[in-house]
């Protein structure tokens, strides 16, 4: 017996200034369904999820509900007008003896229900939101960006309540690791065009790069077509002109199918620019120790930066990661203990409240009107990486379109307010990099281009993620904030941590009366002849051979294809570079491994 859909979208068409964001769209979502939705900024993704909403009227087409069937959305920028409290909000609707739901969702999010909703932030409304929707437990959950504003605790709970839920869901999200784990099969909205996959997002780059090359072999075809016709349009048809009219027609068909095809968008342009090498150590923090109200942010923590590391900082909101980062940078003082900072430090940071954006100011005077970037008397300039260049051309390079540049920041997506960010960073030269929650609202693309080029900087990375692929994808430490000032240095990244963290449960403070770093995998124990930095070293050696073995593993892997050198000359050679490098990188540190081991042994 065929089962009845939840909802059904037919021939929709809707179009924005002009535009069209879709066309003759068809859409089924049936029971049981696990949906990710996925596409670039801009593409139209909260748009779509706002039609089957109803919150949206398409041009053309029908939407198709069943009686007794119910949708439910948690939207963005939740409308909280009349509403005292987030826990009026989130129990609106429900009876009485169903308010334990929002108080079990309350606990699992993190949000404080007797909160007011005039002083609430925009996480604390979203977070209430996103437990109402739980709480009413509707046919079909459409779902926006649910883990934006959450920590990795409260991401853990919601994914287990999506795994135990008998919901239909559709999903939007740029957490890959949560869309990993709970999607069955893929719509994709590209181009205007919606696609769907019956395969979760695990598959979904496959697919898109399948597609995508199909598309360039068919688009080569074609053009040699064209070519070829063209050539007998020149040397042939002024001697059969009648009888090849047919023939001129076909060609001109042949070109105005090319002329229809819709380009695809590049990626940004995304550049980073080491200044001057800093020195050798980066930071040195000893005993560190802060207290806020009664509560410990970090007690008697010790870390040591060195350039290259990308030290991520892992944590329930709230424990204190961004006020740990500042006291290593110099800009909180710590209750106790020392930071010392280290020589020709360049410094850029990424924030997560987007404070260096004015959601007034058009995106032009975002940029030119910033002291780092203006050019002295040129008006449509700005100053990239020490070279002066078109503030259009600049923001083109980050996918925004001319009709853009003078409209206000606050028209902007979350993923647009988040490049546009990013161009103001990659401006300027850096060799420091202090990066709170760059990943919100990016795309999948954008994601693995930041990816790419945090792996290639050559400069060092303090960064704070709730992203657990991007952590993995990035971090070479990561220090987990575990609340009341206990805070660990673990090895590589959430995987490794979370790991190690199991390996060596319960979980270790740091010293209480001296710093002592986490130990992975050491061979030996540290003897007394070595000296308390030389000791972290070899503790910490072992996992960086393991990691440059791993990564050499996977660049002679990369390089193994024989069409690599004359298809992607440039990949090649970059990863030849690279592999040079870490092979480099792998003797040095078995070597300063043997050397500290012969020394702990007398």
């Amino acid at each position: 017996m065929a089962r009845i859909p939840l909802l059904q979208m037919s021939d929709i068409s809707l179009t924005f200034g002009g535009d069209p964001v879709f066309d003759d769209l068809n859409l089924v979502v049936q029971p049981g369904d696990r949906v990710a939705l996925v596409g670039r900024n801009g593409s139209g993704k909260s748009t779509l999820m706002k039609v089957m909403a109803g919150l949206v009227e398409p041009d053309r087409g029908d939407i198709v509900v069943p009686p007794g069937i119910s949708v439910g959305y948690m939207e963005q920028d939740p409308d909280m007008a009349g509403f005292s409290t987030l826990g009026e909000f989130a129990s609106a609707g429900l009876d009485p003896g169903e308010m334990y739901k929002v108080e079990r969702a309350g606990e699992g999010l993190k949000f404080d229900p007797d909160r007011a909703v005039s002083t609430a932030s925009g996480g604390e409304r979203r977070r209430a939101a996103l437990a109402r929707l739980m709480a009413e437990a509707p046919d079909l959950m459409l779902l926006d960006e649910p883990t934006n504003h959450l920590d990795i605790e409260a991401i853990g709970w919601l994914e287990e309540e999506l795994k135990a839920t008998r919901a239909a869901f559709v999903l939007i999200s740029h957490d890959r690791a949560f869309l990993r784990e709970l999607t069955h099969a893929t719509l994709w909205i590209d181009r205007g065009m919606v696609r769907r996959q019956e395969k979760g997002f695990a598959g979904f780059e496959a697919w898109r790069d399948k597609i995508w090359e199909d598309e360039d072999v068919a688009r080569h075809k074609l053009n040699r077509k064209i070519k070829a016709e063209a050539r007998w349009a020149v040397e042939g048809i002024s001697a059969r002109r009648k009888r090849n009219m047919g023939r001129v027609r076909a060609l001109q068909d042949l070109r105005a199918e090319r002329a229809a095809q819709i380009k695809r968008q590049g990626a940004a342009a995304l550049e980073l620019s080491a200044g001057p090498k800093s020195g050798k150590k980066v930071i040195d923090a000893k005993f560190l120790s802060k207290a806020y109200d009664g509560k410990d942010i970090v007690r008697n923590f010790s870390i040591t930066v060195q350039r290259g590391d990308r030290v991520a900082f892992v944590g329930p909101n709230g424990v204190g990661k961004t006020t740990l980062i500042k006291m290593l940078m110099g800009e909180v003082e710590p209750d106790a203990g020392t930071v010392t900072l280290g020589t020709n430090l360049l410094p850029a940071v990424f924030d997560q409240a987007r404070s260096k954006l004015d959601p007034e100011m058009s995106l032009w005077d975002s940029l030119t009107g910033d002291p780092e970037m203006r050019v002295s008397g040129k008006a449509d300039q700005v100053m990239v990486r020490g070279n002066p260049k078109h503030v259009v051309g600049y923001l083109k390079e980050f996918l925004f379109d001319e009709r853009q540049a003078r409209a206000p920041v606050r028209s902007l997506s979350g993923g647009e307010k988040a490049r546009l960010l990013l161009a103001k960073l990659m401006a300027k030269e850096s060799n420091l990099l202090v990066m709170d929650e760059p990943t919100n609202d990016l795309d999948v693309e954008t994601l693995d281009l930041l990816q790419e080029l945090l792996d290639d900087y050559d400069g060092t990375v303090l960064l704070v993620s709730h992203d657990r692929d991007f952590l993995d994808r990035v971090a070479t430490t990561t220090v987990a904030m575990e609340g009341d000032g206990r805070a660990v240095v673990y090895a590589g990244g959430w995987t490794d941590y979370r790991r190690q963290r199991t390996d060596d449960a319960p979980a270790k403070t740091v010293a209480k009366t001296k710093p002592k770093a986490e130990k992975v995998k050491p061979e030996k124990a540290p003897k007394e002849g070595l000296s308390f930095t030389e000791k972290h070293r070899l503790e910490e050696l072992p996992g960086v051979i393991d990691r440059l073995g791993a990564e050499i593993a996977k660049l002679e892997e990369f390089m193994a294809d024989p069409e690599l050198f004359t298809k992607e000359p440039v990949k090649f050679q970059k990863a030849t570079e690279a592999l040079v490098e870490r092979q480099k990188a792998l003797a040095a540190a078995e070597e300063e491994w043997l050397m500290l081991e012969e020394k702990a042994e007398g």
